[in-house]
């Protein structure tokens, strides 16, 4: 009868620990389609640039070699290594969970008794005790898995972070570095005017003394010559800041940066976005979003467990003895077994607080993951389109360059032979110095969307 009432109360338990037991997580449902992109560029297979190393993408060698330095000694990149560190030791402590505690105990105390006490005529008594102490509770509710998974998932968020923070500095320098290369080419072309300009003023004067130019021709001559001075001094301020941010990425003083040119750059590799579903894989900011929003399912099942009793063994023992020299007498052992369920009923609805609390966090969390992956789809439609129109840009700005240089040519042409008025080849010679520098913007801004579009996908970590 006893063994029945033994074997009733055991299945009662085991129904009751499939019922609370802590919960598995699930991933959400995908929120990212093919629409969110708002292309018709996206190939139907699994191809990805994001998936391509840096070393593909970026084939300068000086470029490279910045990359690697600012991997090895930019500061956020150690800053989030001292982060894994952290979560690391944390994964530690949630595996040692399931082991029992053991603390030893050594202590020595006197006491003085008044002559009134209930010990009567004894005045003083020495207690000598060396113990040890074990305890171990039960993961009856999956309490110590999920706190150990809360802190794999910590330690994994943790691990992207550290691959968001790379994906991030990759693009980032290279971006600063054809930032560099574009204002190195407006300097360029800049210097070339300011050479044909003051070669035209000399012209100009010429044509005063032979009285076919006025002296505002010459004034206007001059002011634009002043212009294109104005704006390589502005280059030259722009060139030396972004070698300081360069510099600051690659976690050095500021420096002069070597580089190569801007023609020289080329982007071979196919530029593909690959599947929507692949930036839950490739994007490091949404794999840390998703680890997140488990680590608060986890603490989810951790709180939730409180509610229920907790099922704990503890074992002491060890030497007791009023004298100092019969401590390891074999007299002076003493141990004891104690076993104990202990369930919540009144704590001033603190379990029931820290419950709700984990829930709204897990919430939280679900909602940030969900946005991670909508600002991701949100990126990389903005980098497609930015290439694109950059890519069409570049064909109108070369045409209209030609066709302004041509009009510089005719006009002072038409000038020579006294056909012109100098304030046409003025126009003209302005207009062909904003296209120039607006040809090289243009070619600037195609390779800073493709690499807003390789870290958009998440690329630049692996």
């Amino acid at each position: 009868m006893k063994f029945i009432k033994g074997v009733a109360v055991a299945m009662v338990f085991l129904t009751l620990q499939s019922c609370f037991v802590a919960k598995d997580y699930t991933r959400p449902q995908e929120v990212v389609t093919a629409k969110n992109f708002r292309t018709d560029q996206l190939p139907q297979d699994s191809l990805s640039m994001a998936t391509v190393s840096w070393r593909e993408i970026f084939t300068d060698p000086m470029l490279q070699n910045y990359i690697e330095e600012g991997l090895n000694n930019n500061m956020d990149i150690r800053i989030a290594l001292q982060q894994i560190a952290i979560a690391e030791a944390y994964v530690k402590q949630g595996k040692a969970g399931y082991f029992p505690t053991l603390n030893g105990t050594a202590r020595a105390s006197h006491q003085e008794f008044s002559e009134s006490s209930q010990f009567g005529g004894v005045s003083s008594a020495n207690q000598f005790e060396l113990a040890g102490g074990l305890s171990w509770e039960a993961d009856i509710w999956g309490k110590i898995r999920s706190t150990k998974r809360a802190s794999d998932a910590t330690y994994l968020q943790s691990v992207a972070a550290h691959q968001a923070v790379k994906s991030r500095l990759v693009a980032n320098i290279a971006a600063t570095y054809y930032q560099l290369l574009a204002i190195d080419e407006q300097i360029r072309v800049t210097e070339e005017t300011i050479k044909t300009r003051t070669k035209g003023l000399e012209t100009t004067l010429a044509l005063k003394e032979a009285g076919s130019v006025t002296e505002v021709g010459v004034k206007q001559t001059e002011a634009q010559l002043f212009t294109a001075r104005a704006i390589l001094v502005d280059l030259q301020k722009q060139s030396r800041l972004v070698e300081n941010t360069l510099s600051i990425l690659l976690g050095s003083a500021p420096q002069q940066i070597t580089r190569n040119t801007l023609n020289e750059q080329t982007i071979d590799i196919p530029i593909t976005a690959g599947v929507p579903s692949q930036l839950l894989s490739n994007r490091p900011d949404v794999i840390a979003a998703e680890y997140s929003l488990i680590n608060a399912f986890e603490l989810t099942n951790v709180a939730r467990s409180n509610f229920y009793p907790s099922l704990t063994l503890s074992a002491n023992g060890g030497f007791q003895s009023i004298e100092i020299d019969k401590l390891f007498n074999a007299n002076s052992l003493f141990a004891s077994v104690v076993g104990g369920l202990t369930q919540p009923i009144f704590n001033g609805r603190k379990i029931k607080t820290q419950y709700e609390v984990a829930q709204a966090r897990q919430e939280q969390a679900l909602l940030n993951f969900k946005y991670a992956l909508l600002n991701a789809s949100k990126e990389v439609s903005d980098a497609l389109y930015a290439m694109e129109a950059a890519t069409q840009k570049i064909e109108i700005k070369e045409s209209e360059n030609e066709a302004y240089n041509l009009a510089t040519d005719y006009s002072e042409e038409l000038l020579d032979n006294g056909f012109a008025n100098y304030l046409e080849v003025l126009t003209a010679q302005e207009r062909a110095l904003n296209s120039s520098l607006d040809l090289v913007a243009a070619k600037n801004n195609r390779l800073q969307a493709i690499v807003d579009l390789y870290e958009a996908l998440g690329g630049g970590w692996q």
